[in-house]
């Protein structure tokens, strides 16, 4: 049984900390350029290292 609550545990923090990377993105797409729409899809800044 305390494997499955680890199991949760991990899950959770996975989504948690996948949500705070997104949000920290589209927070510094917004810093970057202020016009909503215009930070999604552009490759003009490569800040991103794939």
């Amino acid at each position: 049984m305390k494997h499955m609550l680890n199991l949760y545990l991990l899950g959770g923090v996975l989504t948690l900390l996948s949500i705070f990377i997104r949000l920290m993105e589209s927070l510094e797409g917004l810093l970057e350029s202020p016009s909503p729409g215009s930070s999604w899809g552009l490759p003009d800044h490569p800040s991103r290292g794939v």
